[in-house]
């Protein structure tokens, strides 16, 4: 059951997945309907899931379920995974990716590759100040407050010097 993202519980589990470009408007409502459709149908052992989602700077698109009223199983999580692979096809994109980076330059996001993230950490061209990602965030608590961050407060400061 499709539910208001604001109005899940602070423990709600949450799923971010990262695009490696900036989508259009017109992309990013034709993947908001597709997800008030999916979500609206979203199932474990055929009791609805109330979940929720936000696409966040046209580039995350978070979805976040309040696992008190009911938990998410193996086949629907396998269920959420098969509906962002359709929008990977389906827009040319890709969200499932964990090995690439997104953070901050003014107001630009930049994504790369984990790889040429940690050679610019090395080369100062980003430091324990630049503002990241962690799209390792569980919950909705510590998305609020813990995802959008400086590197030094994330797992990214480990490839600072």
């Amino acid at each position: 059951m499709l539910v208001d993202f604001e109005k899940l519980p602070e423990d709600a589990r949450i799923w971010i997945y990262q695009a490696n470009r900036t989508l259009t408007d017109e992309e990013t409502e034709a993947i908001k309907q597709k997800l008030e459709n999916f979500l609206q149908a979203w199932t474990a052992h055929g009791s609805g899931l109330e979940a929720g989602y936000e696409i966040r700077y046209k580039r995350f698109i978070v979805i976040g379920l309040d696992q008190d009223r009911q938990a998410a199983t193996g086949c629907s999580i396998d269920a959420s995974v098969h509906f962002i692979q359709e929008l990977e096809k389906e827009y040319n994109i890709d969200l499932l990716d964990k090995m690439n980076v997104s953070y901050r330059q003014g107001d630009f996001i930049a994504y790369k590759p984990l790889a040429d993230f940690k050679k610019m950490a090395k080369q100062k061209a980003v430091s324990q100040n630049t503002i990241v990602f962690n799209n390792l965030v569980n919950n909705k608590e510590e998305y609020q407050n813990y995802w959008e961050v400086p590197a030094r407060d994330s797992w990214h400061v480990r490839f600072m010097n």
